[in-house]
């Protein structure tokens, strides 16, 4: 665990030829995409009916980028990655890599405490759900009957860790927990955007979970799942590791 996120998580990044970001958003068909760590610290890219890309680790040429609201210092990839991803997608795009995780972005001053970063991801370094809050939304998307798209699996909502046991919607009261050997501060609850719709094995865009959420999990005028955490202290996060809540009560949670 890194302060602005798990180690070489968030790391790349798609422009457009305006130099802004490129995500699920704009191109659903980028959830086909598989993109692995390579030994040195390059990129493995495959998807269906691709020759796999193996993009070699940028050396050095940096620019500055759009990543929504911000500007960020970014290194091209290969021009050949870029040119196998704009081949996929049918339009000019460009692969990037974040300069210096250590210089990245701050987090969003609203939430945010001195010196917090975050790399490439949306707004937080690391995004925190439950399996148990997952099970009452998917019981909320049967009980509304208004699409036949559940129940949603937890992909759609694209967290770093996810948690079992406990009550449904716990999380939204916990202030730090402590997973591991790491201690985590909880910022906000996620609010979600319409990438949650995206099937990520079709890339076929849907109505669910947004609406579902729209109607029951609201705060702030935004529909929300999973809480944005920030590391407080160093260590490592595995699968099966205990989480235990050393913080609780947050005023204002979602009802």
């Amino acid at each position: 665990m890194e302060p602005w996120g798990l180690a070489g998580d968030r790391r790349w990044m798609l422009v457009d030829d305006t130099a802004r970001q490129l995500t699920q958003r704009d191109e659903p068909r980028l959830a086909l995409l598989d993109a692995r760590e390579a030994d040195g610290g390059g990129l493995v890219l495959s998807g269906p009916g691709l020759t796999p890309c193996h993009v070699p680790l940028p050396a050095a040429g940096s620019v500055r980028v759009r990543l929504f609201r911000d500007e960020v210092e970014v290194v091209p990839a290969a021009a050949a990655a870029s040119a196998w991803c704009a081949a996929y997608l049918g339009r000019p795009v460009r692969l990037v890599r974040l300069a210096a995780p250590a210089t990245a972005r701050p987090v969003d001053p609203a939430y945010a405490r001195p010196g917090e970063t975050v790399s490439l991801a949306d707004g937080y370094p690391l995004l925190l759900t439950s399996t148990a809050s997952l099970a009452a939304l998917d019981s909320l998307v049967a009980a509304d009957g208004l699409s036949a798209e559940g129940p949603v699996p937890m992909g759609r909502f694209r967290p770093n860790l996810v948690v079992s046991g406990g009550a449904p919607w716990a999380e939204e009261g916990w202030e730090r927990v402590r997973i591991g050997e790491v201690l985590f501060r909880v910022a906000k609850p996620c609010g979600r955007c319409v990438v949650t719709t995206v099937d990520q094995a079709t890339a076929v865009r849907g109505k669910e979970p947004l609406r579902t959420l729209a109607r029951h999990r609201r705060r702030e005028g935004k529909a929300v799942f999973g809480m944005n955490l920030v590391p407080e202290s160093a260590g490592s996060v595995r699968v099966g590791d205990p989480v235990r809540v050393v913080g609780a009560g947050r005023p204002g949670a979602v009802a």
